[in-house]
């Protein structure tokens, strides 16, 4: 059986290369195979005004359900890591925010990605990149080498939540900012609305409750945490999916509506 690792990978390297093709368009990591942008997730997440120098290219491939560069407050000369850097958008925009002095860090598992990122690098003239091939289970940083870690509709996808913010929390120097968005889900969820929801929002497949979020961070040793909802989704958004399922819209409204949602999540490594 495919695991989830090897399904991500391929959907990403896809991805990848339907952004290159100029007849193509980037398939949104959120939405089922085959499905692809504009859609009430990965939909007007930038200012025009914040990406009108970054390539095309980099902006089609963008992936995330969020904008964690408006939000992580990055100052100048800090280094800075992306967990699951696809075409490098949020690389490349965390680059000029921390500026010449600072440092910003792009992983990712996928070769295709990489090469986009590094091209998209190239063409925006940003020298202070750097992106490393690895996982995000596994960052080939050593320790306590980075002042913040963004990530974009990413650990969701990870089969292994609590090592990837272990290492996060390791790769992070002392009094170091997380700040992601991810997409989480509030209160019970029936398996079978769960199983449905998939079908609209790849990202559900292992989003976690906002509750066991948290936790997960407060295990890993992560404190300051605060979890925003950015955008709430409800049956509205998914009724023209749901209804080519077979599935009934009113049915499930109440079970669906305002459980699924896009946040920013933030937490703050222990100073010395």
């Amino acid at each position: 059986m495919e695991s989830i690792k090897d399904m991500v990978k391929e959907k990403y390297g896809q991805a990848a290369l339907k952004v290159k093709d100029p007849q193509g368009s980037s398939c949104c990591q959120c939405t089922p195979a085959g499905s692809c942008c504009p859609d009430p997730i990965t939909s007007n997440l930038y200012d025009p005004n914040q990406i009108e120098s970054i390539p095309e290219t980099a902006v089609r491939a963008s992936l995330g359900c969020g904008n964690p560069t408006a939000l992580a407050e990055l100052k100048p000369g800090e280094a800075v890591l992306d967990l699951g850097s696809g075409g490098g958008i949020d690389v490349l925009l965390s680059a000029k925010r921390v500026g010449p002095a600072g440092m910003a860090f792009g992983l990712d598992m996928t070769d295709e990605m990489l090469a986009l990122a590094e091209e998209n690098r190239r063409k925006a003239g940003v020298e202070n990149v750097r992106f490393l091939k690895g996982e995000i289970e596994n960052i080939p940083l050593p320790d306590d080498s980075v002042d913040v870690i963004i990530s974009n509709c990413v650990i969701n996808l990870s089969a292994d939540k609590d090592r990837v913010l272990s290492e996060a929390f390791r790769v992070l120097r002392p009094g170091g900012r997380l700040a992601v968005s991810d997409v989480v889900t509030r209160g019970e969820i029936h398996p079978e609305i769960r199983k449905n929801i998939l079908l609209w929002v790849g990202c559900v497949a292992g989003a976690l409750d906002e509750n066991e979020y948290r936790q997960k961070l407060e295990s890993s040793g992560f404190e300051q945490i605060d979890i925003e909802p950015t955008r709430v989704y409800s049956t509205e958004d998914a009724l023209s999916f749901l209804l080519d399922k077979g599935i009934d819209p009113e049915t499930i409204a109440p079970q669906v509506d305002g459980k699924f949602m896009s946040a920013f999540i933030r937490a703050v490594k222990p100073g010395i």
